[in-house]
């Protein structure tokens, strides 16, 4: 991944794909841009500015303006010196000649290309849904009337323009997005099952009675679960146009769920089809390694839902595993690590490996349920340990008549593993404690306390505490933010990039805020 440090003209850089990874990679390099280091030519399918996705379901539900999804400024990034070409799509990768063809058949050279071309959403195979095609964005295909996905602000405006009280909504798939959108939906007044295939749903994360916890709340949010859907065909209803609309999703055990809208949150699988097609090895992603290179052809990377990072090997590893996560943080963090090593190679310094340390936290992000999740969490303390074996720590307390549980792992008494339902002052300082991988009190039972209803809310744990995660920002950047003037969780985004991931930890920044202002008062 060496790039020389002196040439006739400066090294030509290539961007596929202006989603919120893209953005940031391009942003990162502007500097050097500015500065005539290199060049870069980013190619965005949508037209459309870059917004977060994360945020789309936000936008359906009418709780966010389109404006309040935007995240970057194509006249900026054009101002900087950045060829920004949107609503355009690379069509393939001549790898021997180092040219981009684009679908009209401009060709773009490069020195350096990053693929950032994301994800999509995972549509399964259900006897009568159609495929209608690609939408107008040139992405996705279109679904039978009734039935989409939720990636883009088109599939948003789609939901959007059948949400209404009463209306019957049917989410498929209880991962953290099916959750988190039919929470959002229930909100407005829509009659919502959310419908999935194990017996519990976030099987990834939660233990069984985490998962009991959060079943009880998401009905008393007014979700209904229904377990163990297999999903095997939909019902449609044409109309005299001949236009097919969802009715019903029919289950292999020949159940019907009835109706007036499925949304199919499955899961996300990488786009990889340009990749494949220049003969780059493709597992569950993009297969790069620790510099997030091509195993195939070091002069091409790829970040973010495209990506699979791991160690070069004769075989492609299980394509199951290290694939898209959906989630942003990991992304940028990866668009930050290339674009550094990039201006280091202009520097003639070669760069380190890419590790992620940061902690894998899940959280929902919801009003009417509290939730986070990290790390292990299925070990059993009833379990018999095995002679000369040394079982982990572990601590559970439930309250499920009331909607709370904890459960705590630990290994060597550092923190290794924990889920909190109910109980948000624990779980925040638990998501410290995990990314420190710090030791619990001894007095587990200290930890509920923060929840007890005469506690204060607690101050993130000093100033170097995370706050935003995607973000990586600390307690006291967002403080110091505040300081310099910023009054609203708005302009700490701005100043800061705190809050503008998945949303997440806007309440603490929030918090923050009010301290300040109190302690002024």
């Amino acid at each position: 991944m060496a790039m020389p440090v002196a040439r006739a003209t400066p090294p030509r850089v290539v961007l596929i794909g202006l989603g919120p990874v893209g953005l940031r990679f391009a942003e990162e390099l502007l500097p050097a841009i500015s500065a005539g280091r290199l060049t870069l030519t980013i190619i965005g399918a949508e037209s459309e500015a870059p917004y977060n996705r994360v945020l789309v379901a936000e936008y359906a539900v009418g709780d966010l303006d389109r404006d309040e999804l935007t995240i970057g400024d194509v006249a900026e990034l054009r101002a900087a010196g950045a060829e920004v070409m949107v609503g355009a799509r690379a069509a393939s990768i001549d790898r021997s000649t180092r040219e981009v063809t684009l679908d009209d058949g401009r060709r773009i050279a490069y020195d350096r290309l990053v693929l950032a071309t994301g994800a999509r959403a995972t549509v399964p195979a259900l006897d009568g849904l159609e495929r209608l095609g690609a939408d107008t964005s040139g992405l996705d295909d279109a679904l039978t009337s009734g039935v989409c996905v939720l990636r883009s602000t088109e599939d948003a405006e789609r939901l959007r323009a059948r949400i209404a009280p009463g209306a019957r909504i049917v989410v498929l798939g209880a991962g953290v997005l099916g959750i988190e959108l039919a929470l959002l939906l229930a909100r407005t007044g829509a009659s919502v099952r959310l419908a999935h295939f194990g017996p519990a749903p976030m099987p990834r994360q939660l233990d069984r009675g985490a998962a009991a916890v959060l079943t009880a709340a998401l009905a008393s949010a007014g979700v209904e679960v229904v377990p163990h859907t297999r999903a095997e065909a939909v019902i449609a209803r044409q109309s005299a146009d001949g236009v097919r609309t969802f009715r019903a999703l029919v289950t292999s055990d020949g159940r019907r769920i009835d109706g007036d809208l499925l949304v199919l949150s499955c899961g996300v699988r990488a786009r990889t089809e340009l990749a494949e097609s220049a003969g780059l090895r493709v597992g569950a992603g993009v297969l790069v390694d620790a510099r997030l290179a091509s195993w195939s052809d070091e002069r091409i990377h790829a970040i973010g839902d495209c990506a699979q990072v791991a160690d070069r090997a004769p075989d492609a590893p299980d394509a199951g595993s290290g694939g898209p996560s959906g989630l942003i943080g990991p992304g940028w963090r990866q668009a930050e690590w290339l674009a550094r090593a990039l201006r280091e190679e202009l520097d003639g310094v070669a760069p380190g490996a890419f590790v992620d340390e940061a902690p894998g936290v899940v959280a929902l992000k919801a009003e009417q349920v509290d939730l986070v999740a990290a790390g292990e969490v299925s070990a059993d303390p009833f379990a018999p340990v095995p002679a000369g074996e040394k079982a982990p720590g572990v601590a559970v307390w439930a309250d499920p008549q009331h909607g709370a549980y904890v459960k705590m792992v630990t290994t060597d008494g550092a923190l290794t593993g924990f889920v909190a339902v109910g109980l948000p002052r624990t779980a925040a300082e638990l998501s410290v404690l995990y990314a420190r991988r710090g030791e619990l009190p001894a007095d587990r039972s200290l930890l509920l306390r923060l929840d007890a209803a005469e506690e204060q809310v607690p101050r993130p744990t000093g100033r170097d505490a995370t706050v935003c995660v995607c973000n990586g920002i600390t307690a006291g950047a967002i403080e110091d933010a505040i300081g310099d003037g910023c009054a609203s969780v708005a302009d700490v985004g701005r100043c800061t990039r705190a809050g503008t991931g998945c949303g997440g930890c806007r309440a603490r920044i929030a918090e923050l805020l009010g301290a300040r202002e109190a302690a002024a008062a």
